[in-house]
């Protein structure tokens, strides 16, 4: 009977299913075959281009850059399907008030930050994107769409070859070089004869045209530009897709034990330099061989690499906590939310070293933009803790976005060649010496504050606008600031500089 009885049967365990990681998408772009333009986006996109070339000139800073921005949002946000989103249409707008700072500041360097800043939003608001790398990868994506908006564009014109009518895009096209023909050319005749102009009764505006080719390249390029935002708006770029996957988890020890050595080396700094860090002129002056430019340039610049790394590190280090694990998110809640503390109180500090700085040698554009760019990171500080707080930063990318923009939008509010010129005006008045070589490189911004100055210092240092402040000939090429400039300066004409002052 034993020999009968077949032997037991033994079933291994299981091996584990193994855990695939999602792959990297291998597509920048979704598969599009089938889209085309409308004739609505044709007319659209022409129309900007036409506008553009008659009225935008990059080199001089005028309402026509918020004009022109209108006509583009028109395009892709009201003429394309399907309809933005309030978020969407909160970026567009904030992407025109960075525009528009072009149309009430003189600082060519300040509308510059602005204009990068409105692509960035402009981008955003097209394609979105949720991560960091969805961002950056959204603000170079127009850059790499020109040969699908050709055949976006193509596809429109191979459907309508069939029929019997002319084609909508050379009606289009025809028309848009029509019209901007007429108004160029007519409002150079305009420009040109007296007479002329009275037949017109003043229809055509009179203009200057100092480089007809390129205000019509100008033209062409924002026509096409105006298609590539229409086609990414109808075949928006997987851009998040490409952003890096959590990474596996360190057990706690490997990052904990770095992050608190970190934290103990900034609160043994913080807690021996309280007095260095906040002591201001009486620590300067009581301490031997220590200057300003010690304290406060040279600290500065030190705290602010500080600021800068601190922030990597936490981004470094969130990537590799176990949030599933309420221990390791309630130490990382401790150490990283006492980093930013820590982070916070460094921010202070810098702030209050440049300020120091500031006040004994005057202020610059560099200075000035500094201590307003350790402000912003300071803010973002704040929103880490708030993001640790809740142990969820999706969120944390798009908000630190939308908080450079207001941000920026803040400083242009704020003036800083005005404010610039302002402050050295009243520590000349105070008695302390100025540099009228510096002051006469800022923008007509300053004029007004510059307009103060006694004689000579004022004829110095307006000593540019001396044959006065370029004037407009057209609606589109009103700045506020060149026309304040500009009436301050008529009353009260500028005289020869007969010696550049450099001191009180």
């Amino acid at each position: 009977m034993g020999d009968h009885m077949s032997a037991p049967i033994i079933i291994p365990p299981k091996a584990p299913i193994p855990v695939a990681k999602p792959k990297r998408p291998s597509r920048f772009w979704r598969p599009d075959r089938t889209s085309m333009a409308t004739r609505s986006m044709l007319v659209g996109a022409s129309g900007v281009g036409a506008l553009a070339a008659l009225i935008l000139d990059p080199g001089f800073v005028s309402i026509a850059y918020v004009i022109v921005g209108v006509g583009v949002v028109i395009v892709f946000g009201i003429l394309t399907p399907p309809r933005m989103s309030t978020t969407q249409w909160a970026a567009a707008m904030g992407m025109l008030a960075l525009l528009g700072v072009a149309a009430v500041r003189g600082a060519e360097w300040l509308v510059f930050l602005c204009v990068v800043a409105a692509w960035v939003l402009f981008t955003w608001t097209l394609i979105g994107g949720r991560t960091w790398t969805g961002i950056l990868l959204g603000t170079f994506a127009p850059w790499r769409a020109p040969h699908r908006t050709v055949n976006f564009v193509r596809r429109r014109k191979l459907a309508t070859r069939s029929a019997p009518r002319v084609p909508a895009a050379r009606v289009v096209v025809v028309s848009a070089v029509s019209i901007l023909l007429l108004l160029i050319f007519g409002s150079l005749f305009v420009s040109a004869d007296p007479e002329f102009a009275k037949i017109f009764g003043g229809f055509a505006p009179a203009i200057s045209v100092s480089n007809p080719g390129a205000r019509i390249f100008a033209g062409v390029v924002m026509a096409f530009g105006t298609l590539v935002a229409v086609y990414l708006r109808r075949r928006t770029p997987t851009v998040d897709a490409f952003a890096p996957a959590q990474a596996t988890p360190l057990p706690m020890w490997e990052w904990a034990v770095p992050l608190g050595v970190l934290n103990v080396l900034f609160l043994g700094f913080v807690a021996v330099q309280t007095k260095t860090l906040f002591g201001g002129d009486e620590h300067v002056q009581v301490t031997d061989g220590l200057t300003y430019a010690d304290y406060a340039r040279e600290g500065f610049w030190q705290l602010m690499a500080v600021t800068v790394l601190t922030l990597l590190v936490i981004a470094v280090a969130v990537r590799y906590i176990d949030r599933r694990d309420a221990g390791s998110r309630r130490l990382a809640r401790g150490l990283l939310g006492a980093l930013c503390l820590f982070s916070l109180v460094i921010v202070a500090s810098a702030v209050h070293r440049m300020w120091l700085y500031e006040n004994q040698y005057g202020f610059t554009v560099l200075r000035v933009s500094v201590f307003a760019t350790e402000l912003l990171l300071g803010f973002v500080f704040v929103l880490l803790l708030v993001a640790g707080i809740r142990m969820s930063g999706k969120w944390l990318p798009t908000a630190v976005l939308a908080t450079s923009a207001v941000a920026l939008l803040a400083f242009a509010v704020f003036n800083p060649d005005a404010y610039i010129a302002q402050k050295n005006v009243e520590r000349f008045e105070g008695g302390k010496s100025i540099d009228v070589s510096y002051l006469r490189g800022l923008s007509v911004d300053a004029v007004p504050a510059l307009d103060r100055l006694p004689e000579p210092q004022r004829s110095c240092a307006l000593s540019r606008y001396r044959f006065g402040v370029p004037g407009t000939t057209a609606p589109w090429e009103f700045n506020a600031a060149r026309e304040k400039a500009r009436d301050i300066l008529e009353a009260r004409p500028v005289g020869p500089c007969l010696q550049m002052y450099t001191v009180g």
